[in-house]
């Protein structure tokens, strides 16, 4: 007896060889993967199993005779898992330079998702970038939200100060066209400028819009650390009062008082979901971040030595913070505040402040510097793992000063998985790929199923591992054997085939 799933699955096997047939092949030639264990991103156990590409599809699972003209893999030992979707990724900045994409693909991302922090791409409407990217495509397929900080920043400039209505409506205008240009909805980054100065009453009018348009809300929430309860409630809010899905990015708790509270926030969100509130997280597997020297400071008063000293005794430490740029005096990148407080006999809060005041005289906006600062609890971050509603992202960027750049998912799979035993290897991809991608609204990515895009990364399960640290950031990671985005195969033999099989995906 043939059920229906089956004979769907023969009739998209059937129009994968269209092609070959209508071109007189003898045979539709493709891709055929034999002995992976195969993980479909589902969460389900792994199977070992065949897996056929043809063209830019999945085209059939399970004992697959070979043809003639196939490019046949033997993958036993491996693992064959969904392209990793990383949620949260900065990985475009550069990319003209460096299209290959290597830090991501790398990892096994085949899917980055920008416009994060309330910043869109290279501040561009999301059409004008899109078509860029068309026109140069890479070897990671793209998706983006619509930053807030850039549309306030076209509307308002750096205006330090609330929006009235009609510039909350000049930006819901520049919201909706990138909606409709394929946004996934809208990315605010509260903790930084211009965003920072905005009300929930603006954020509320811009997430209406983007509900509107079927889209979703992620946000660098108001305050990681100091005033992170209230924050946590503006996101929850939103989400309840523009009824759309919303996502914590890059959730953490960033301060040592907080320190130990995960299964407190994460009772508060399982609480909003059973009162209806769509909401999830994603969490890169690190205990520190990268931003800025200014982001410690909410009142953004650079010249008050109490601020500075307790940024460096709640927030991080002076041994904790690792310049990464810093372009007034570039000799300081690679040095801890700590470090350079002690060659100059000060204190480190003092230092800070000094830091802090080179960078301004550099440039007004503070631009041209990041430091890596060690702020979160090792048992915070595998608790926020773990949660059901979290999937996984990098926060990464090309040639990042921070590892997670490069290093993020084989980080998850070598030490969360496979050493620490944090959840189960089907649990973890099932977080980086088919997870991801509901918690995205991306259709036809993130599991192994015919008819689905093939974007395919085959990793040794014993082996995969990062390697990237604070010291040497830009290490790439072992145990990825290749990785495919839409059938073509970007990295293998450990590097970059420079193919730029990526493309734009919309909402």
């Amino acid at each position: 007896m043939i059920t229906a799933s089956l004979r769907a699955v023969a009739i998209l096997a059937f129009l994968a060889c269209l092609p070959c047939v209508f071109a007189a092949a003898p045979a539709c030639a493709g891709t055929l993967i034999r002995n992976a264990t195969v993980f479909d991103g589902s969460g389900g156990p792994g199977v070992v199993t065949s897996v056929k590409i043809d063209g830019d599809r999945i085209s059939a699972m399970g004992d697959i005779p070979p043809q003639p003209d196939d490019r046949i893999i033997d993958a036993k030992g491996l693992v064959l898992a969904p392209g990793f979707i990383d949620t949260h990724s900065h990985h475009e900045f550069g990319i003209d330079g460096a299209p290959a994409a290597a830090e991501a693909i790398s990892q096994g991302i085949t899917t980055i998702v920008v416009g994060q922090d309330g910043s869109s791409p290279d501040e561009l409407p999301l059409a004008q970038y899109f078509a860029h990217r068309q026109q140069h495509p890479v070897s990671v397929n793209i998706a983006s939200y619509s930053g807030h900080n850039t549309l306030r920043e076209k509307v308002m400039g750096l205006a330090e100060r609330e929006a009235s209505d009609e510039e909350i409506g000049k930006m819901q205008l520049l919201l909706k066209a990138d909606m409709d240009a394929g946004a996934l909805g809208l990315s605010t980054g509260l903790e930084y400028d211009p965003g920072i100065y905005s009300s929930t009453r603006e954020v509320l009018a811009l997430a209406r819009i983007a509900a509107s348009a079927g889209g979703r809300y992620a946000s660098h929430l108001r305050s990681e650390d100091r005033h992170f309860w209230e924050a946590l409630e503006e996101l929850l809010t939103i989400g309840e009062q523009a009824k759309l899905p919303v996502q914590v990015s890059h959730i953490k708790l960033g301060s040592l008082s907080l320190w130990g509270q995960a299964d407190k926030v994460l009772a508060r969100l399982d609480a909003a979901r059973r009162a209806g509130i769509d909401v999830s997280a994603d969490i890169y597997p690190y205990t520190y971040w990268q931003s800025t020297l200014t982001v410690l400071f909410p009142e953004r008063n650079f010249d008050d030595l109490a601020a500075a000293e307790y940024a460096l005794s709640e927030l991080t430490t002076a041994d904790g913070m690792h310049i990464t740029q810093f372009d007034a005096r570039p000799e300081f990148v690679g040095k801890t505040i700590a470090e350079i407080a002690a060659s100059r006999r000060e204190e480190p809060a003092v230092t800070y402040l000094w830091l802090l005041r080179l960078a301004r005289e550099y440039s007004p906006e503070y631009d041209g510097q990041q430091v890596v600062g060690v702020s979160m609890s090792e048992a915070d971050v595998e608790r926020f793992i773990t949660w059901e509603h979290s999937n996984f992202c990098s926060d990464g960027a090309l040639n990042d000063g921070h590892p997670r750049g490069i290093g993020s998912f084989p980080r998850i799979l070598g030490r969360y998985v496979r050493e620490q035993n944090t959840l189960d290897l089907a649990r973890a991809i099932h977080k980086a790929t088919g997870l991801a991608a509901g918690h995205m609204g991306i259709r036809q990515r993130g599991q192994i199923y015919p008819g689905y895009y093939a974007d395919l990364v085959l990793f040794d399960p014993e082996r995969i591992i990062d390697r990237a640290t604070i010291e040497k950031p830009g290490l790439a990671s072992a145990g990825i054997s290749t990785v495919w985005v839409n059938g073509v195969a970007v990295y293998l033999d450990d590097a970059a085939t420079g193919a730029p099989a990526g493309v734009i995906i919309r909402r």
